[in-house]
């Protein structure tokens, strides 16, 4: 499954760091010599980075964002700045602790079987219901 890949992938990772950057000069797939990867200092964890990259293009134009802009025209908008900040941190915590716990609880294969499911079922009805039905 993922999880054997991704260990996999892992493991041989870690062996080319412990045999060093000259252990296989050239890159096996292309027949090209490899060219190591430049890479910058970072000040900031690649989990945060990640986190702030995945959610801020998720929401830009997004629903929420429409009303928060309609609420902010309409209300002071350093309240709304406020109160959004607030709420996007409180829902985000509680899907991180959410995720922690059942991450501990039901292993990926499920998490992957059940997404997959609802998908489905969300397309059978998407089809039953039609185009023009009302939300």
């Amino acid at each position: 499954g993922a999880s054997d890949e991704l260990e996999e992938v892992e493991a041989e990772l870690g062996k080319k760091e412990e045999d060093g950057p000259d252990a296989s000069a050239d890159d096996v797939e292309s027949g090209a010599p490899r060219r190591e990867p430049t890479r910058k200092a970072s000040l900031l964890p690649p989990a945060l980075v990640q986190s702030f990259t995945l959610t801020f293009l998720a929401e830009w134009g997004d629903r929420s964002q429409i009303a928060t802009i309609a609420l902010a025209a309409a209300k002071d908008p350093i309240g709304v700045t406020i109160g959004g900040t607030l709420g996007h941190a409180l829902c985000t915590g509680l899907a991180v602790i959410g995720g922690r716990m059942l991450a501990s609880h039901i292993s990926e294969r499920m998490v992957a079987f059940v997404g997959g499911g609802l998908f489905l079922i969300f397309a059978v009805v998407a089809l039953v219901e039609g185009p023009d039905s009302a939300l």
